[in-house]
C-alpha cells in the first residue's frame, strides 16, 4: 500500500455528440506505484489518452464528462485524495505539480509567442515559491538535465527555432520542473526519429530512477514498451482486454488483440510475405463482440518467412533490367536570406551530390533522420522543388530540363504519396471529386460517370466502400485518409509512385494493412517505388535495396537485408541500434536492471 500512487477505479468517461453518447472509457481500472512504469497500448480509438486526459481533469466539457469511477492520488503524507470529487481550483494545485503530462506533440503545447525558458519559468512560479531569476535557475539546471545543448541559448530561443526532439525535451523539462510524483508521457516519441526516440527514452528512464518517479507511457508501439515498462495496460474501444507484467504480455498474450499487435511489427530479422493485422487474430460481430480465431503468433507466422534463395533469385532477375529512373549528382540547395528584403548569406544543401539508380518493380528505400534530405530528394525528382544541379533520367529524358507540357506526361506516370494525408486533402472537396480530379486533369477516360466508376473501384481495392465517394475528409481515420491518398495516385495509372512517410502516423496495426496492400498493388499494376521513411525496420521490410542518408548526401547503398545485418557506417549502425526490437532478451534485460528475476 506505501508504494500506491495512482489507482483508477471503474473510471468512466463519455462524450455527447449530436444528441448520442459515445464511451471512450468504460469502467477501466488499473494501479501505478512509485519508480514504477504502466504502458497503456492499443490503437487509435481505444481510450487510452482519454484515460490520461481524465486523470488531469482535462476532458474538455462540453462534449466530454467523466460520468463514473474514481482516480485515486496517494500523496506523501499519506492522504488519498479522489481528484475527480476535488473542486477545479484543489485540482490546480495537483496538475503540473504532483500529476505532470508531457503531450504527443510538442509544437502545439509551447506558445508560440514565448521563449521555451520563460515557459518554463511560469510552470516553476505558478507552483513554486521563487522569485524571476531563483526560477531562471533552476530552468537553466532543468534544460541542462534533459541534456539540451547549450541550455542558455535554449532558454532565449523560440519554439519554430529547435526540432522536434530538442521541443520534447523542454517539455519533459517544463513536465519535470516541480518534481512530480507521476508523470504521464501521452505518445511522446511517436513523430521522432528512432535515435531521438532513443535518447528521450533513456532520459524519461534517468529521471524517475533519480525521483523514484511513477510514469504512464502511452503508445502504439509495443518495441517501446518492451524497453521501458514494468506492466502492461492493451486498451481496444474503450475496455481494457488485457494487463499484466511486461514479461507475461510479450512471452504469453491472452487475448487476440494483444496477440494481433505484437504480430503486426515489421521482424527485422527475417522477410514476411506480408505483415499479420489484428483481425487475422480476432473478429468482431455485428453487436461488437470480439470472437477470438484461437491462434497462436508463432502458429500464425511460422510459415509466413520468404526463403533467402527466393528473394536472392527475384533480385537478380530484377537488377538485370535496365533503370527507370537515374539519379546523378543530384544537388538541391536552399537559399538563406537575411531580412524580408535582404541578400542571400548562404545556402542550405539539403540534397548534395546524390547519386542512385531505381529498377523497374523495385522498391528502393531511403531513410535517415529528419533533416537528411530524403524527402527533399523525393520532391527533386517529381519537379515540386526545383533542382540546383545534377540529372535525373526518366525512361532516357532528363526531368530537370523538361518543359510544362512533358513534365505533364511525366507526372501522370509518377505519382506521390504524402506523409500527412489530411493536409494533402481538400476539406472541401468529398474524397470522390478528390481522386477523379487528378483523372480530369489528365483527360483519362471518356466522361465522368466513366471516371466515377473507376474511382468506386479503386476505393474498392483500396478496402473502401464504394458509397464513401461523397464524403469528406474529416468523415475518415488517419489509416482510412491513407487509404484515399492511395486511391488518388493510383487513379492516373501510374507505374512510380514515391512513398513519402506514408506509414509514419498510423497505428502499427493499420500501418502493416497500408504497407501489405502498397505490397500487393505493386504487384498487380506493376508498380516502381521509393520508399522514404525515418523508421529502418519499415524500410527494411518494404525494400529491396536501400539508401542511407544524412547531412544531404548518401552514407551508405546497397541490398536492404545485407546493409541491416553488415552496416558499413557508424551512422547506419546508430539508426539499427536504436530501433526498439521488443525482443525477449531486452525485456528480461531491462527487468533485471530493476532487480525483477524472470524467465
Amino acid at each position: 500500500m506505501a508504494n500506491k500512487l495512482l489507482e483508477f477505479k471503474n473510471l468512466v468517461t463519455e462524450f455527447k455528440t449530436e444528441g448520442k453518447s459515445v464511451k471512450a472509457v468504460k469502467g477501466v481500472s488499473f494501479e501505478l506505484n512509485k519508480g514504477e512504469t504502466i504502458g497503456i497500448v492499443g490503437e487509435s480509438g481505444s481510450g487510452k489518452s482519454v484515460t490520461s486526459l481524465s486523470a488531469m481533469r482535462l476532458i474538455p466539457d462540453p462534449p466530454g464528462e467523466i460520468t463514473g469511477g474514481e482516480i485515486i492520488f496517494h500523496r506523501n503524507d499519506g492522504l488519498e485524495i479522489d481528484l475527480l470529487s476535488i473542486s477545479e481550483e484543489e485540482m490546480r494545485a495537483y496538475r503540473g505539480n504532483d500529476i505532470a503530462m508531457i503531450f504527443q506533440e510538442p509544437m502545439t503545447s509551447l506558445n508560440p509567442v514565448f521563449t521555451c525558458g520563460d515557459q518554463v519559468v511560469e510552470a516553476i512560479i505558478l507552483h513554486q515559491k521563487v522569485s524571476k531569476k531563483e526560477a531562471k535557475e533552476i530552468t537553466i539546471k532543468l534544460l541542462e538535465e534533459v541534456q539540451l545543448p547549450d541550455p542558455e541559448r535554449i532558454y532565449s530561443t523560440y519554439p519554430h527555432q529547435i526540432s522536434g526532439g530538442q521541443k520534447q525535451r523542454v517539455m519533459i523539462a517544463m513536465a519535470m520542473s516541480c518534481q512530480p510524483s507521476v508523470l504521464i508521457a501521452d505518445e511522446p516519441t511517436t513523430a521522432l526519429d528512432v535515435t531521438v526516440q532513443k535518447t528521450i527514452l533513456e532520459l524519461m528512464q534517468k529521471l524517475q530512477k533519480e525521483r523514484d518517479m511513477g510514469i504512464m507511457f502511452i503508445t502504439h508501439d509495443l518495441g517501446v514498451i518492451a524497453e521501458l515498462a514494468d506492466k502492461v495496460v492493451v486498451m481496444y474501444k474503450g475496455d481494457i482486454v488485457e494487463q499484466g507484467n511486461v514479461w507475461d504480455i510479450f512471452t504469453n498474450p491472452k487475448h487476440p488483440y494483444t496477440k494481433g499487435l505484437l504480430a503486426c511489427r515489421p521482424p527485422l530479422d527475417k522477410r514476411y510475405t506480408f505483415l499479420p493485422t489484428v483481425s487475422d487474430f480476432m473478429k468482431v460481430d455485428d453487436n461488437g463482440n470480439i470472437i477470438d480465431n484461437g491462434i497462436s503468433v508463432s502458429e500464425f507466422t511460422k510459415d509466413l518467412a520468404i526463403p533467402d534463395s527466393d528473394r536472392k533469385a527475384k533480385q537478380e532477375k530484377l537488377f538485370a533490367k535496365e533503370p527507370i529512373l537515374q539519379v546523378k549528382n543530384l544537388k538541391t540547395h536552399f537559399a538563406i536570406r537575411n531580412g524580408f528584403f535582404g541578400g542571400v548569406t548562404g545556402y542550405v544543401k539539403a540534397v548534395d551530390d546524390v547519386t542512385f539508380d531505381v529498377y523497374p518493380g523495385e522498391t528502393l528505400g531511403l531513410v535517415g533522420e529528419s533533416g537528411c534530405g530524403k524527402t527533399t530528394t523525393g520532391r527533386t525528382i517529381l519537379r515540386l522543388e526545383e533542382p540546383t544541379e545534377g540529372q535525373m533520367i526518366y525512361k532516357g529524358k532528363d526531368i530537370a530540363t523538361m518543359n510544362a507540357e512533358e513534365l505533364r506526361s511525366f507526372r501522370k506516370e509518377v505519382q506521390i504519396i504524402f506523409q500527412d494525408p489530411y493536409s494533402s486533402l481538400n476539406p472541401r472537396m468529398t474524397i470522390g471529386n478528390a481522386i477523379m480530379e487528378p483523372m480530369q486533369v489528365h483527360d483519362i477516360l471518356e466522361n465522368d460517370e466513366q471516371r466515377k466508376k473507376r474511382v468506386e473501384e479503386l476505393l474498392e481495392r483500396v478496402s473502401l466502400n464504394p458509397s464513401h465517394f461523397y464524403r469528406y475528409p474529416h468523415e475518415f481515420s488517419g489509416g482510412q485518409r491513407q487509404r484515399i491518398g492511395i486511391a488518388r495516385a493510383l487513379a492516373v495509372n501510374p507505374k512510380f509512385i514515391i512513398c513519402d512517410e506514408s506509414v509514419s502516423a498510423l497505428d502499427v496495426s493499420v500501418q502493416a494493412q497500408v504497407l501489405n496492400l502498397l505490397n500487393e498493388l505493386k504487384e498487380e499494376f506493376g508498380l516502381t517505388y521509393i520508399f522514404i521513411s525515418h523508421d529502418l525496420s519499415v524500410v527494411k521490410y518494404m525494400s529491396d535495396r536501400m539508401v542511407v542518408m544524412q547531412e544531404g548526401k548518401i552514407e551508405e547503398m546497397g541490398e536492404a537485408d545485407k546493409i541491416y545485418n553488415k552496416p558499413e557506417t557508424r551512422y547506419t549502425q546508430k539508426l539499427i541500434d536504436a530501433i526498439p526490437e521488443g525482443k525477449i532478451e531486452d525485456i528480461k534485460k531491462h527487468l533485471e536492471n530493476k532487480g525483477i528475476k524472470v524467465g
